[in-house]
């Protein structure tokens, strides 16, 4: 069996390392997977968790768990923090988060955890190697981070980044209780630094995903494809902070704004108009939108403005904020004196991710005012 390395170990890495693990014809399986993690506390303990027998993550997709404990059972999954393993890969799969910061309101990009990633793979794997980046990344990063980073690397050993594999093909995962299928029966899109590497990198995903039903997109290049990850994830949190401000005005005059949407979306083309909420949460729509302005700025040296962008940034980071405070004028006592319970801590339903949710914002302000707040999830 061919082997296949998933670096990172979140909640899409490890995922990915099951779908990978029950790849393959009548329960027989065709890759050896190992995940790698950090060795810090929270790296092994999912290194812990997977190696006896345990998903690291709270799911309730009974898929998910099955199949995982089908890999562990069929003994082609298994969890270090031992990148020297990196070194027997045929593939390696990249799940290393990518942080944002800001400084004085402009988006920096943290390249440091996953520069060292690659770093890492560029002084361990053997020549031939196909290396897949599956972390959302700004746009230009393989081309401008990646191969870079990997050529000082190889050069070291006596080798050449055109020995090597390289594909940006970037995930859908949506945990939740289709969590797995949001890998295996998804739609995937990717590309090749190279025609090779994109032929490779088709072969191992026709093995993972379900393409008859489920066909692949490629596209003309990395930049390409890790530009389609950003733009859709900024589109969904630009519809999102739209109807926000629609919010506002609904509240204002006393009309219902979820009826208004039903009606809104029986029309097809507008089929996927959003609903009022109290803002967005999740790892991916919080910072993707700041990834564009943040690559045309750092990777390409382009001075370009992205005013929708931007602003959907703000509008939904407020939002928290509004609900807050029409909360307060709706309450007939001193909101010393309230006890509030906050249905819903995760940003989505049946998931155990709360990575900024919007509830969080919520909650601190409302002990800052000194109610008695109460959590239910």
């Amino acid at each position: 069996m061919n082997k296949v390395c998933v670096v990172g170990l979140g909640f899409v890495g490890s995922a990915m390392a099951t779908a990978i693990a029950i790849a393959g014809k009548k329960n027989k399986p065709i890759y050896e997977v190992v995940g790698i993690d950090l060795e810090n506390d929270q790296g092994i303990k999912r290194i812990n968790s997977i190696n006896k027998g345990i998903f690291p993550f709270s799911t309730e997709d009974k898929n998910l768990l099955s199949s995982f404990l089908r890999a562990i059972k069929q003994g082609n999954l298994k969890a270090t923090t031992n990148n020297s393993i990196l070194s027997e890969a045929d593939i390696i799969v990249v799940d290393i988060q990518l942080d944002i910061s800001y400084l004085d309101d402009e988006p920096q990009l943290e390249f440091n955890q996953f520069k060292t990633a690659i770093r890492d793979i560029g002084s361990l794997a053997k020549p031939g190697t196909l290396i897949i980046i599956e972390t959302t990344v700004p746009p230009g990063t393989c081309e401008k981070i990646v191969i870079p980073t990997l050529q000082q690397e190889l050069v070291k050993r006596d080798l050449s980044v055109n020995e090597f594999l390289i594909a940006h093909s970037y995930e859908r995962v949506m945990p939740g209780k289709d969590y797995l299928a949001s890998i295996t029966d998804y739609w995937r899109v990717f590309s090749g630094y190279n025609e090779e590497s994109g032929d490779a990198c088709e072969d191992f995903l026709k093995n993972v995903v379900n393409v008859v039903d489920y066909p692949l997109t490629r596209l003309s290049s990395t930049t390409a494809s890790e530009t389609a990850k950003v733009l859709e994830n900024t589109y969904r949190a630009t519809n999102i902070a739209f109807i926000e401000e629609w919010t506002k005005f609904a509240e204002e005059i006393g009309i219902d704004l979820f009826e208004i949407t039903d009606a809104i979306r029986i029309r097809p083309t507008h089929s996927n108009i959003r609903i009022p909420g109290i803002g967005v949460g999740g790892y991916c729509l919080t910072k993707d939108p700041t990834f564009a302005p943040a690559s045309a700025k750092q990777l390409f040296n382009k001075d370009l403005d992205f005013p929708f962008s931007r602003l959907a940034v703000k509008v939904n980071n407020d939002m928290p904020l509004h609900v807050l405070s029409r909360f307060v004028s709706l309450l007939d006592k001193d909101i010393k004196a309230s006890r509030v319970l906050i249905c819903g801590v995760s940003y989505r339903q049946d998931i155990g991710d709360t990575r900024y949710s919007p509830s969080e914002l919520l909650v601190s302000k409302l002990i800052e005012l000194g109610a008695e707040v109460v959590c239910h999830d």
